[in-house]
């Protein structure tokens, strides 16, 4: 049995740390940290800055640098652990070639100039381009990788100020249809628990997420507490065989797609063997059909919008009967037997039930309709909002729930509630001092639209912040050409040149995390603050103030008077109006500030772990289970079928393709590829085969082949049997390499209700080389 601290040594360290040999236990150090410095260290707090979980880390400054980190073993997240990307992070600020100054494209070369300069470059561009074409023309398209401060000043800026909801985040791409599942299901956002769930559950599923390399120190969470209760199970369903089903107590690989139809399959099965909990379920949910056979988005501008109509139990169970293990067996590939596996560890009275998940899902043409099927089982079964009973929606960048999700940074959506209600857009406008008829009751482009609009020219200015679209964007090619057509003006604030600065017309120099003061929120509904610990170089500046010096050159000062000395504070109090009360208030600045972060809504000074449960929510009434985000006060368990995926193998196109992350490096590697141990422990993408379809293809590890899709191809090296295991008729490519572009190859189809592209699975072939 794999020990916590076992798994973090051998899995979440190991291949880096081996190629260096630079850790200490618990601390890592720059390499050329002196004896004498470090013990001048002075430690301060701040959240990890790459993934979701929001591991709490204490960063060692010396001689105005950032020279070690370690685990914060006062964070209830960590609790003092870190994965390889967390030891190494504070290295991320110093590779060679960081920005240190703006630069514009003149006579067709980028140079450097005054950030001055550059900033009244920006705001006059944006005069003239609105003036010109409309307020639509222009767009900002951020990250959840912004502070909560960068997204609420965006957001304010461009729907509140310019008056277009031109705004998008990069968590469209990763997290849109965790967002429309809890909306559809339960009327609000996020998670109903947190991470103390793994403290409490039996059984972990883990719905196509390879939580051992994307969540490692989470993951170890789950270790540990089978290691204290032997009887705790990890359950990973999957596409690919990876590290998480190594350690898993039982892997089980279904074809893609078919996740649909193996959640209905647990249900039928609860309803068939008479194990659902009536009570609560007569209680507490209701029953709703929506459309289906509901398209791709493939087409130039796609218009969908579901809708909700009436059922009932008995047209519930009569769906079901499409679902049986018979017949989802012959769909999934998984077999009858561990179709009722599944049903009956979710069935049990005895046991405590997490559901996880992150990409699998939500990177899903059905992203929304598959969250929906997971919660419909727990809902069945009563198996929620209580300690170690929920389903739990992951997340991949530090703030995307933070500032995407409670800020809002998507074109629908308002730092409270969404752009099309009357009520919510008031709200706004007193808080920012505009007039309502400033913000626009029509959602305009979410990010596949978007792109797709500066492709047409319908956009003709967009600000990037904090993300590389020109490596993430799926069908790449035609929306790197599209963003380098005439006439288009591209704005990027970045730390280090990008694909995505190289097509830029001007870029800024940005602070990077502690090189300023934020916040970020977390997978849990934690909201963590940091202070700025070390200087920028150069002229970099935060993205926040870029945002304020435009829109104060657009004159619009009156509405960003904030001061430079405590512009973070003054911005939080602002945003936290929007929150106030038992269903999403937040933590005071001086509080964030002193704590390890704290889990929102946090009322009358307490933390709300488990939502809608009155015992432990202060906005839920009754004496059990309030689901006060629909107006009927329940759950809505809908009847969502199997839908097949848009594109599938045949006779030409005969492979499936995945993309996804690797444990050393995140997302698209712009700042883990200037770690040079995590450089030198995976420095370069690979194909990885099933070995029976490498012999067919007559390859070995270190060859070479070409993946072929009708978008685009490229060509990588094998990898067989080294860090995961496809089933056969599949090909795996992690996206961090710049270099080699596999969003190329990908497509563009999304789910129509969260408009989140699916990044797993197209149809390719392959070609040796």
């Amino acid at each position: 049995m794999v020990s916590r601290r076992l798994f973090i040594k051998q899995v979440a360290v190991g291949s880096a740390v081996a190629a260096a040999k630079l850790l200490v236990p618990g601390v890592m150090f720059a390499p050329a940290l002196a004896s004498a410095e470090a013990a001048e260290l002075a430690w301060h707090k701040t959240p990890c800055r790459f993934c979701g979980v929001g591991c709490g880390l204490l960063v060692g400054v010396a001689g105005g640098r950032a020279v070690a980190v370690k685990g914060d073993p006062a964070s209830p997240v960590n609790k003092g652990l870190c994965c390889v990307k967390g030891y190494h992070s504070v290295q991320a600020l110093y590779g060679k070639d960081r920005l240190t100054s703006a630069q514009m494209r003149k006579n067709g070369k980028l140079v450097d100039v005054p950030l001055t300069e550059a900033l009244d470059a920006i705001a006059e561009r944006m005069k003239s381009t609105i003036a010109e074409h409309g307020k639509d023309s222009v767009a900002m398209y951020g990250s959840g990788q912004w502070t909560i401060p960068d997204g609420y000043v965006a957001s304010k800026l461009f729907k509140g100020c310019i008056g277009t909801n031109n705004v998008e985040a990069n968590a469209r791409l990763c997290m849109a249809s965790a967002v429309t599942g809890f909306l559809t299901t339960f009327g609000l956002d996020e998670p109903m628990g947190c991470y103390e769930d793994i403290d409490h559950a039996d059984v972990f599923v883990l719905w196509g997420n390879n939580m051992a390399e994307m969540h490692p120190v989470l993951f170890s969470r789950l270790l540990e507490r089978r290691q204290r209760n032997p009887k705790t199970l990890i359950i990973d369903l999957g596409t690919r065989t990876t590290r998480t089903s190594y350690a898993a107590d039982k892997a089980i690989l279904f074809e893609p797609q078919t996740d649909l139809a193996m959640a209905n399959c647990i249900a039928y099965e609860i309803v068939k063997q008479g194990r659902v909990n009536r009570d609560f379920v007569k209680k507490h949910v209701a029953f709703k059909k929506g459309k289906t056979d509901i398209g791709y988005g493939l087409e130039e501008k796609f218009a969908f919008k579901d809708q909700a109509t009436p059922a009932n139990w008995d047209d519930y169970r009569a769906f079901l009967e499409d679902y049986t293990p018979e017949k989802t067996s012959a769909v999934s590939g998984v077999s009858v037997a561990d179709l009722r596996y599944l049903a009956s560890l979710y069935a049990d009275p005895n046991r405590k039930v997490v559901s996880f998940w992150c990409m699998g899902m939500n990177q899903h043409t059905r992203g929304t309709w598959i969250n929906n099927l997971v919660y419909n089982i727990h809902l069945l079964v009563g198996k929620i909002s209580q300690p170690g009973n929920g389903p739990f929606s992951l997340t991949g960048q530090p703030s995307a729930c933070g500032t995407v999700r409670e800020v809002g940074t998507l074109t629908h959506k308002l730092p409270h509630g969404v752009v099309m209600n009357e009520k919510h857009r008031k709200k706004a406008a007193e808080i920012w001092n505009v007039p309502v008829e400033n913000i626009s009751p029509k959602p305009s482009n979410h990010t596949v639209a978007m792109f797709r609009a500066l492709d047409r020219g319908d956009i003709r200015f967009m600000w990037i912040q904090v993300t590389n679209p020109m490596v993430t964007m799926p069908k790449l090619r035609r929306y790197r050409e599209g963003a380098k057509k005439e006439g288009r003006f591209i704005v990027v604030s970045d730390v280090y040149p990008t694909p995505t600065t190289d097509i830029a017309d001007v870029i800024l120099p940005s602070a990077m995390w502690i090189e300023r003061e934020g916040m970020y929120g977390n997978s849990e509904r934690r909201t963590q603050h940091f202070n700025q610990l070390v200087d920028p170089p150069g002229e970099a500046m935060s993205d926040t103030l870029q945002l304020i010096e435009v829109a104060r050159r657009l004159g619009y000062a009156d509405k960003f008077p904030q001061n430079e000395e405590t512009h973070i504070r003054e911005i939080w109090e602002e945003y936290t109006r929007f929150h106030a009360g038992p269903k999403h208030g937040m933590a005071p600045y001086e509080l964030l500030k002193k704590r390890s972060g704290v889990l929102w809504p946090f009322h009358e000074g307490k933390e709300t772990k488990w939502r809608y449960h009155a015992k432990t929510d202060p906005a839920a009434s009754g004496d059990s289970f309030d689901f006060y985000g629909k107006p009927d006060h329940r759950a809505w368990i809908w009847l969502r079928p199997y839908e097949a995926a848009p594109e599938i193998p045949d006779r030409e196109y005969p492979f499936w393709l995945c993309t996804g992350r690797v444990l050393e490096h995140w997302h698209t590697g712009s700042m883990t590829r200037r770690v040079p141990v995590l450089h030198r422990a995976m420095p370069a993408a690979y194909a990885e085969l099933h070995p029976d379809d490498a012999a067919r293809l007559g390859v070995r590890n270190g060859d070479k082949v070409r993946i072929v899709s009708r978008r685009g191809q490229l060509e990588l090296v094998v990898a067989i049997d080294q860090r995961g295991r496809p089933v056969r008729g599949h090909v795996f490519v992690p996206f961090f390499d710049e270099s080699l572009l596999i969003n190329e190859v990908t497509l563009d189809a999304y789910c129509p209700i969260s408009k989140q592209p699916d990044y797993k699975k197209c149809a390719v072939k392959l070609e040796r080389v």
